[in-house]
């Protein structure tokens, strides 16, 4: 079998492999992207279930796609839409007291909210923006070297010491005092309202394996705040056509650069001659030489599975193998006859995006059970209601409803079916609480624990972020030490996944900052 040649393989047709491949290929290299699976994007498809449903199979609301992504790409005339933009969030309260948060990041509070509250708010939520935007310009920054760096490392630093100290004096000393806390310690200091307490601490922990009390979440809600949809920071977006509309603006972006695109094409090796890379090796047997490969799946799977522990230190090999991935969020997706009514909240509300997080106790003590195996039997919930945006997602009278349910356990102490079964009752018994009778209206379920999000969209631990955003695994030390630059040991080798810099979420700079890496070295 003759060899298929390329300059450069891109391995995973996730949304950062699609943006990597798409700015090399801009940049005049021969790329070969290769998926295994038979359609593109991971886990931000489009997926049918039921009879004419479809919906987000994971990733279901838009809130962190980099401007410069979607500038570079041109993504808008590749066919990217949006179905609604700047959605609102409402807190739901089991006895219809609702509290909705309209505006990027709650800009302004409707409910039954004290003065008090909302003049505490309006100051915190200011502060964390703020907090929050001086860490942007490095999620697009190849993270320093602390040792050994470069002039290049010492200017990077140099700008994020530069970005805290223009905060002020005094900001600049709230900001180091904070940026460790846990997040229920922060909103605790400011917030009265449980309702707001819990949807900001909601935030915080989405995607993680963390509750609101545990270290490092407040430093997850500044991830979450960082990013942005349609040009506003903290703003929520749903792509009309669901999550699946934005990889079709990726591919078309993609193939109109030239990359050739393959699917149903998984790797089993990465090939190594003369201590560098030369290429891959399919399942098939099909080798695609290439002096560079670059991986956006996990850098467990890239590094230990595909490339082999003999061509790593025994340090590294430890390091990878113990990188921290273990998943919670449940998805359940139902298809329903008519539109569910959610006691005591207006059609208009309906659109946008809703939570069952009644306080950040509430939230904690749903947590406790994941750290030892067993799913919450009070789970909490991100409940989106797609079809009332774009109607095209479901046949007419009908809805979909897309929901994360945490905390769902990853390797529950129950048989998976048994698991899901289980978790599935809790999340409808939740759901009933506020919308009595959806149960009878649901025509159509696909539930999915972490380990099933895991088999189909081959991410380990069924971990949204490819690692736990967590101090020791984010920036100069993601995924771990002496990785964090996009470039492995071995030369000819990168990684541009979630798992890299800056992490998960349909962001896309990691598949950006990996491409400006390769592209720096070739000058």
């Amino acid at each position: 079998m003759t060899a298929r040649t390329a300059d450069i393989v891109v391995i995973g047709g996730g949304h950062n492999g699609l943006v990597c491949a798409t700015l090399l290929a801009k940049a005049g290299r021969k790329v070969v992207l290769v998926e295994a699976a038979e359609a593109l994007g991971g886990a931000a498809r489009t997926v049918e279930f039921g009879d004419g449903c479809r919906v987000s199979q994971v990733a279901h609301v838009l809130n962190q796609l980099h401007p410069e992504v979607e500038k570079k790409l041109e993504l808008k005339r590749h066919g990217l839409q949006l179905a609604a933009t700047n959605i609102p969030t409402t807190a739901l309260a089991a006895d219809g007291r609702h509290l909705t948060l309209h505006g990027p990041f709650g800009e302004r509070l409707e409910g039954d909210v004290s003065a008090e509250d909302q003049a505490a708010w309006k100051d915190l939520r200011a502060k964390l923006m703020r907090f929050a935007a001086v860490l942007r310009p490095a999620l697009t920054d190849i993270p320093p070297r602390l040792k050994n760096g470069s002039r290049g490392d010492m200017m990077a630093l140099g700008k994020l010491g530069l970005g805290i100290r223009r905060l002020g004096r005094a900001d600049m000393r709230e900001f180091l005092r904070m940026m460790l806390m846990n997040v229920a310690d922060v909103l605790n200091e400011e917030i009265g309202d449980d309702r707001l307490k819990g949807a900001v601490a909601f935030d915080a922990v989405l995607g993680t394996h963390l509750g609101p009390l545990s270290p490092n979440s407040l430093m997850t809600l500044y991830y979450r705040l960082a990013g942005e949809a349609d040009g506003m920071q903290g703003a929520l977006a749903l792509p009309k056509g669901g999550m699946g509309s934005v990889v079709s603006a990726l591919e078309a972006a993609a193939r109109a650069a030239g990359v050739e695109v393959l699917t149903g094409a998984p790797v089993s090796r990465i090939l190594v001659e003369n201590d560098r890379v030369s290429g891959v090796k399919l399942e098939n047997g099909e080798e695609i030489r290439a002096t560079t490969v670059v991986s956006g799946a996990n850098p467990r799977t890239t590094l230990i599975d595909l490339l082999g522990t003999c061509e790593l230190d025994t340090g590294l090999v430890r390091r990878v193998s113990n990188i921290r991935m273990r998943g919670n969020v449940a998805r359940l997706h139902l298809a329903v006859e008519g539109l569910p009514d959610f006691r005591g909240l207006s059609e208009g509300l309906a659109v946008g995006r809703l939570l069952v997080a009644p306080s950040i106790m509430e939230i904690e003590t749903a947590f406790n059970p994941v750290k030892y195996g067993s799913s919450s039997p009070v789970p909490a919930l991100e409940i989106v209601i797609p079809s009332l945006s774009d109607p095209a997602l479901a046949p007419s009278g009908r809805h979909v409803v897309s929901i994360n349910a945490l905390y769902a356990a990853y390797d529950p102490k129950a048989a998976r079916k048994t698991a899901r079964t289980a978790f599935q009752k809790s999340v409808m018994k939740v759901l009933e609480q506020h919308a009595p009778g959806i149960g009878e209206q649901v025509v159509a379920s696909e539930a999915m624990m972490p380990a099933d999000i895991e088999e189909a969209c081959r991410m380990p631990g069924g971990h949204w972020h490819h690692g736990e955003l967590a101090i020791d695994q984010m920036f100069m030390l993601r995924p771990v030490h002496g990785l964090a630059q996009y470039a492995a040991p071995v030369p000819g080798l990168y990684l541009c996944g979630a798992g890299s810099h800056p992490g998960g979420g349909v962001m896309g700079a990691a598949g950006m900052n990996a491409a400006r890496r390769i592209l720096s070295e070739a000058k």
